[in-house]
């Protein structure tokens, strides 16, 4: 069938977003169509956009990880129990599901594991085919805007500080670019586990909201030295799990606001992909410096049970049509959204 996607042919700048009329193919073996309703937009989309070191693509590609929409077509073999136009939610990782990781409950480590959007095209488009594998329940009468903003952001920021920075009730968590979808994810998260939350952010209307949603003290690390404000307000202790998806220059600096013995957890690096790391303060103070791409498509089932009682919130900054992609890119660039940027397909 054909349907209108945005696609881009060449890396580059936004412009290189072109919305097209494009083939897809009819759903295969345990395959379905969804009629896309919502796909947001994360930083992943920016890099892919840009070209990442060893990313080959199929042209025209498609962007968006995040997606929701409804049951449209299914393959053969397809779970029967997907009825045509129930409303869905995208798992945004594929894997084998056959190997000892995915058997395990580890698909995110799957030799062959994709990111939808990046290594596979993704939801910039009216319909998808994704693996019926994909498919989760929809967190109750939630608008496609708000589910949209979920999938990733969530799955990253719930293996970051649930599965692997392991936060306990008491324990300190400072989260970096409060505004970040990950970050507005990770507050919470960490909340719902009982943790003190220090969220930095660098400007002041963007602390005020990273307040509203959840965190106990924001730091303005453009007035403020951070690792001097954590060690401040814990005494001196440091912070027992720092959350840390900037990299570069600002992963030394939260080895610094580590308690001894506590934990930073990495899973990007906006800010560049070298950093220069004093293992004096890794080894002697026992940090755990720890890597994290986002998680198993079981935990999701979690997340979205915790979004449909309304104990955690997916924040959304605007909406705006697919067709504004370029538009889109240029916002989540300039850094102006709290939260996520949502794509709304007609």
């Amino acid at each position: 069938m054909k349907t209108e996607a945005v696609v881009l042919r060449a890396h580059g700048g936004p412009e290189v977003l072109v919305r097209e009329t494009i083939d897809l193919p009819e759903p295969g073996p345990r395959e379905v169509r969804v009629r896309v309703r919502a796909v947001a937009l994360n930083h992943l989309d920016v890099w892919v956009r840009r070209g990442l070191p060893n990313l080959t693509l199929e042209y025209p590609h498609r962007l968006g990880s995040d997606i929701v929409g409804e049951v449209d077509a299914l393959g053969p073999g397809a779970r029967t129990s997907l009825a045509a136009g129930a409303r869905v939610v995208v798992s945004p990782g594929t894997s084998c599901g056959v190997c000892e990781r995915c058997l395990a409950g580890e698909d995110n480590l799957c030799r062959r594991y994709a990111i939808l959007g990046e290594h596979v095209s993704g939801g910039y488009a009216r319909h998808v085919v994704v693996p019926d594998t994909n498919l989760l329940p929809y967190p109750g009468e939630l608008p496609f805007a708000q589910a949209a903003a979920v999938p990733l952001a969530f799955l990253t920021a719930w293996q970051m500080v649930v599965t692997k920075g392991r936060v306990r009730p008491g324990q300190t968590v400072r989260t970096q670019a409060a505004g970040s979808g990950v970050s507005s994810a990770a507050i919470q998260i960490a909340r719902l586990h009982g943790a003190r939350v220090l969220a930095t952010t660098g400007t002041d209307a963007k602390a005020a909201r990273a307040r509203a949603l959840g965190a106990h003290e924001v730091i303005n690390y453009a007035t403020q030295d951070f690792v001097a404000e954590v060690k401040r307000l814990t005494s001196r202790r440091g912070a027992d799990l720092v959350i840390d998806h900037v990299g570069g220059d600002v992963l030394a600096r939260s080895v610094l606001a580590a308690a001894a013995g506590g934990r930073v957890v990495t899973c990007g690096a906006t800010a560049g992909f070298t950093a220069s790391v004093d293992l004096r303060h890794v080894f002697f103070r026992q940090i755990e410096l720890l890597g994290s791409t986002m998680g198993s498509k079981g935990s999701m089932f979690g997340i979205l049970e915790h979004v449909r009682a309304g104990r955690l919130v997916p924040v959304v900054d605007r909406v705006m049509p697919l067709w504004d992609a370029r538009e889109a890119h240029r916002v989540l660039e300039a850094r102006e959204a709290f939260g996520k940027v949502v794509l709304e397909v007609d």
